[in-house]
């Protein structure tokens, strides 16, 4: 007993050196070490990493857009697939009998198509509705966000008081801070906001900080707290509570920057490489030809077909660069697929480069990059276009630019008149025939619908459309007297025979039987079904 006691005694009044160390266990991306010494390893918000960031990272990205080529290319990349010509919109208002009002539909969307001209519904009267939108999915990929203030005014050519100003991040500003007793609540990057960090206000400058001069003489830029049911900003969240937003590739910036000089300095060296150099040794004495330089040296220009005698003694040591570099190809492949991986794209849409990738491979790529698009598209409709809908067809009834819709009836049931649904682009098919047939087996064992195939493939249409369209063709060629293998009112024989027309050239079996009867008995339909085969043969070989 008193061993044991002298024995623990021993080991607390032993040094510290002495001690066994204790092993604990942890995840490697914690371990400190010198190979992780310039790993981050700071606890911040959002907000404070873009206090810091965000002016910097937001002027580089417009730069890349401006100077490298497939900054330039990400961007377009993003318009193209998630706008492309637009998003449309069908008005979805029913009757109390559960059927479409086609009368209030077709108001809704004839007025609406009207007021997207540029005229009508932005304030500079420069923009389409369509290039609008373009602009705006275009600056939260360039700039990170985008602000839309809607003004309550009616244009000159408009009969609806509503128009959309573009407002870019940069004349927020940032690092106002209100004066005590002006306003309780906390600003933070140019947003007011309350305690759950919803926004309450924004201050803009009434002037872009960069512009080259104000637009009127002696305008001095003031600031502008504007309320924040009269602005949309357009962002995308990666951590809560986030003000502002990052410009989309933060991740793949110094990488582009990068590979921007790497081929500046290949083309410096190609450059030099494509003028032939050299060196000529000489004794300790006096050079036999050349023009002295200011710093005391000789040099001679080389002429082309000019063989030059040179003195006893002298040696002539040529100078060639190896470029253009091989290794440059296979690395600057490397490189645009990790700037790919950040701007969230494949890499053979960002480069246009399909040699390194067989058809599967690309379009598995295509399929991923499909997904990408959709979920970038319902968040651009559930972020704007559903906010905007509501506040432009209040705007529309009220100044009664839609007739058939009473204002008591709205102002009483207002949601029934906001149904609608928003149709983005779609996207057409890799291998035509074999989708068309998966689509076609699809609908038919009602796995999905004819609306849901057009909606994924027909650029903005619906079914609705596309049966008007057929309609308005079949009626066509009826007055014109012509008819085609897709016409419903051809029979399906007829329309196989004019896929796969009989070859006069082919003999044909005589029939066994002038009545017709002999169709029926096997041996005459195998012996027929032979001399055909007998007969393609050598047609075919001929």
């Amino acid at each position: 007993m008193f061993e044991g006691l002298r024995k623990q005694l021993a080991s607390f009044l032993a040094p510290a050196s002495q001690k066994r160390a204790t092993a604990q266990r942890m995840y490697s991306m914690a371990k400190a070490s010198r190979l992780t010494g310039s790993w981050g390893n700071s606890t911040t918000s959002e907000d404070n990493e873009l206090t810091t960031s965000l002016t910097m990272a937001r002027n580089r990205s417009r730069s890349l857009v401006r100077d490298a080529a497939y900054a330039k290319r990400a961007k377009l990349i993003i318009q193209n697939n998630v706008i492309g010509s637009g998003i449309n919109m069908q008005a979805k208002v029913k009757t109390t009998r559960g059927a479409f009002n086609d009368l209030i539909n077709d108001d809704i969307e004839e007025t609406f198509e009207e007021w997207c001209q540029a005229s009508h519904c932005h304030m500079g009267r420069s923009l389409h509705f369509a290039d609008l939108e373009r602009q705006l999915i275009g600056q939260v990929f360039e700039a990170g966000e985008i602000f839309v203030r809607f003004h309550f005014t009616q244009l000159p050519e408009s009969s609806i008081p509503l128009a959309l100003e573009i407002i870019e991040p940069e004349r927020v500003a940032d690092q106002l801070q209100p004066s005590p007793g002006v306003s309780s609540a906390t600003v933070r990057l140019g947003v007011e906001i309350d305690e759950f960090c919803a926004p309450l206000a924004y201050w803009f400058r009434t002037l872009h900080p960069g512009d080259l001069m104000p637009l009127r003489p002696q305008t001095v830029s003031r600031l502008e707290r504007v309320p924040a049911e009269f602005i949309q900003h357009l962002r995308i969240i990666d951590r809560w509570p986030q003000t502002r937003a990052i410009p989309w590739m933060h991740t793949a910036a110094r990488k582009l920057n990068d590979m921007d000089g790497l081929t500046e300095a290949e083309i410096t060296a190609a450059r030099a490489a494509a003028c032939y150099m050299g060196i000529i040794e000489t004794p300790a004495g006096d050079a036999s030809f050349g023009e002295e330089q200011e710093d005391g040296s000789l040099q001679m220009e080389l002429e082309p077909a000019v063989v030059q005698r040179l003195a006893a003694g002298e040696k002539f040591n040529s100078f060639s660069p190896n470029r253009p570099n091989a290794q440059l190809d296979p690395f600057m492949r490397m490189m645009l697929r990790e700037v790919a991986a950040g701007v969230g794209c494949s890499y053979e849409s960002l480069s246009r480069d399909y040699s390194q990738s067989n058809y599967s491979s690309s379009r598995l790529a295509l399929l991923d990059d499909r997904d990408l698009w959709r979920v970038l598209q319902l968040w651009f409709i559930r972020s704007f276009r559903q906010r905007l809908h509501k506040i432009w067809l209040q705007q529309a009834v009220l100044a009664g630019a839609i007739q058939s819709i009473n204002v008591q009836e709205y102002a009483a049931n207002p949601r029934k008149f906001e149904a609608a649904c928003f149709k983005p682009r779609g996207w057409s098919w890799v291998d035509p025939t074999k989708e068309v047939n998966a689509y076609k087996e699809a609908v038919r064992c009602g796995f999905t619908t004819n609306s849901a195939v057009i909606a994924a493939t027909g650029d903005g249409r619906d079914l609705e459309d596309v049966l008007d369209e057929r309609e308005a063709e079949l009626e066509q060629m009826a007055e014109a007297g012509l008819q085609f293998d897709t016409d419903p009112n051809v029979p399906s024989a007829a329309k196989e025979t004019a896929k796969n027309p009989a070859d006069p050239a082919l003999p044909t079996a005589p029939s066994a039987d002038p009545s017709g009867d002999a169709g029926t008995d096997p041996t005459v339909q195998t012996a027929e079904n032979m001399l055909k085969n007998v007969g393609g043969f050598h047609g075919g070989s001929r």
